[in-house]
């Protein structure tokens, strides 16, 4: 399977505060299969603490990112342990139709080489503030604090190869996603 690619799976990506929870719920109404990376990682995370305890001294989650956060082959074993994306992917790609998968840090990551299809939504930075602070009841520093520790979301944009856009309301959304659908 190495370096395969999975010709029916688009990866649903964008920064907090675009809207790409919005995106998966809608997709999921109009009959597409998501793989919810972040769902299915808590789910698993819960059932193999004692596992990850073992490997790592550790099963806080606060203190596991520290540990992994700059040691990308830790990091790959945890997400190796907690995030089967590939054999998800490989269940959805027998069915033979297009799905998405659901990772926030998409490009940040770059840990999936077998997917090369890549939709993002966008919305411009001051949206992703008012959402953040709205969503997460912080002020505007906090909200920058967490933005900008994800790749900017312009940068995002040009590296798609599909682009959702959500800066109005949802029917303009609903639209946009209809767009995007009858492209592909």
């Amino acid at each position: 399977m190495e370096n395969e690619k999975f010709k029916n799976a688009i990866f649903l990506t964008g920064g907090i505060g675009t809207g790409k929870s919005t995106v998966a719920s809608l997709l999921k109404l109009y009959g597409y299969k998501i793989i919810d990376a972040d769902k299915i990682s808590k789910k698993i995370f819960e059932e193999k603490k004692d596992k990850i305890k073992e490997i790592f001294g550790t099963d806080n989650r606060k203190k596991l990112r520290k540990i992994v956060f700059n040691d990308k082959e830790k990091l790959k074993i945890l997400e190796d342990l907690i995030l089967p994306v590939l054999e998800l992917a490989k269940k959805h790609e027998k069915d033979g139709v297009i799905y998405f998968v659901d990772l926030p840090l998409f490009f940040e990551k770059q840990n999936y080489p077998e997917f090369d299809k890549v939709l993002v939504v966008y919305t411009p930075k001051d949206f992703q503030i008012k959402r953040v602070i709205k969503r997460d009841k912080v002020d505007e520093k906090g909200a920058l604090s967490i933005i900008n520790n994800q790749m900017n979301i312009e940068e995002k944009k040009k590296k798609a190869d599909f682009v959702i856009e959500n800066s109005k309301d949802l029917k303009y959304l609903q639209k946009e996603i209809e767009k995007f659908l009858n492209m592909i």
